[in-house]
């Protein structure tokens, strides 16, 4: 069976999943909200059971070749889970199916990868859907998105990773989403695009540290104890939840000029906000650089950091296809370090 899982990519409201999980702790704080949508890159596999164990052969996006093999056994499971390796995501996805289902292993062979890995485009998450489809497939668990996305965000919650739950959006394949967080629950609204909108993704060539973003961030929470941590909430809450579904609204009205000037706004906005409370992350010098860059602001709309932000990725959202090459082109003549990719919303 061959399977193909795409990055996700977080237009707007990084960071509202996690934090609106506190809400159980502290009502005061807003419900989370994030618009999402699929890249074209992503992870492909070919997919057969296997009796008793959990084989995995990966191919990165850097040539990097990773093959790794564990028999069905929860506890064996669980220790790789808690790695923190590659192969950790796809370990801790297939001890959540053993505890829930009767099951064997599976065989994956991801012969190709086009994703750029911990560039804020949800690889991680990539793989434990891929893993999770697998099973549910090979094994006719007659699984929905929303069980498998569970079952994968279950399994890269037992790896050292405190993802979210957006992350696991990507299995919702190329439909742009909304998601509303509250708490542990979580509803998903599903939107139509009426015009072709056009995106650069570009990987910075850069360096960050995703850990030390969420550790710093998650200090504002449940309780603000000071300023920096009241203003953290201020904007993963109630500024953020209401960018967010104003963007919503202007992709389904497949207006760009008006997502531009939104993906400003939410730039700023974070950059007031959260660049206290982990200032040696999320000052982002290469990022701001780019989004500020002159040569290519007659073809921009807007730009923002991806993901948990930082120099790892950013996107622009652009006037057309043409206007799509030509900021690629100027980024690849001016940044050589950096790498750029399409996407197109359709």
């Amino acid at each position: 069976m061959q399977l193909f899982v795409p990055g996700r990519l977080c237009l707007f409201g990084e960071h509202s999943d996690w934090a609106a999980a506190y809400r159980p702790l502290n009502p005061a704080i807003a419900k989370g909200c994030t618009l999402i949508a699929s890249t074209n890159q992503g992870i492909y596999a070919e997919v057969k059971p296997h009796p008793t164990h959990l084989i995995l052969r990966a191919a990165l996006n850097d040539g990097t070749k990773i093959e790794a093999a564990l028999p069905m056994e929860k506890n064996r499971l669980l220790a790789e889970a808690q790695t923190g390796t590659f192969f950790s995501y796809a370990a801790g996805v297939a001890a959540q199916f053993l505890t829930y289902y009767r099951v064997g292993g599976v065989e994956i062979d991801n012969y190709l990868t086009d994703l750029p890995i911990q560039k804020g485009l949800s690889s991680s998450a990539a793989i434990c859907v891929l893993v999770a489809r697998a099973f549910n497939r090979l094994y006719d668990l007659k699984m929905n998105v929303r069980a498998e996305m569970e079952m994968a965000y279950l399994g890269e919650t037992a790896t050292p990773s405190r993802c979210g739950r957006m992350d696991q959006g990507c299995a919702y394949g190329n439909r742009p989403i909304m998601m509303i967080f509250d708490g542990s629950q979580m509803d998903v609204v599903e939107l139509k695009v009426t015009k072709d909108l056009f995106f650069v993704l570009v990987d910075l060539g850069a360096s960050k540290n995703t850990q030390e973003i969420l550790a710093s961030l998650n200090l504002a929470y449940p309780f603000a104890a000071n300023e920096v941590a009241a203003n953290v909430q201020q904007y993963l809450g109630a500024i953020s939840s209401r960018i967010t579904q104003d963007a919503a609204a202007a992709l389904q009205e497949g207006d760009a000029v008006k997502l531009g000037e939104l993906m400003k706004l939410a730039q700023r906005e974070f950059d007031k906000h959260l660049i206290p409370a982990c200032p040696g992350q999320l000052t982002a010098s290469v990022l701001h650089e780019l989004l500020n860059y002159a040569p290519i602001q007659p073809y921009i709309l807007g730009g923002k950091g991806v993901g948990s932000q930082g120099d790892g990725t950013a996107q622009f959202i652009v006037k057309d296809a043409e206007s799509q090459q030509e900021v690629m082109e100027i980024i690849a003549r001016d940044f050589p370090q950096m790498n750029c990719v399409k996407l197109k919303i359709s």
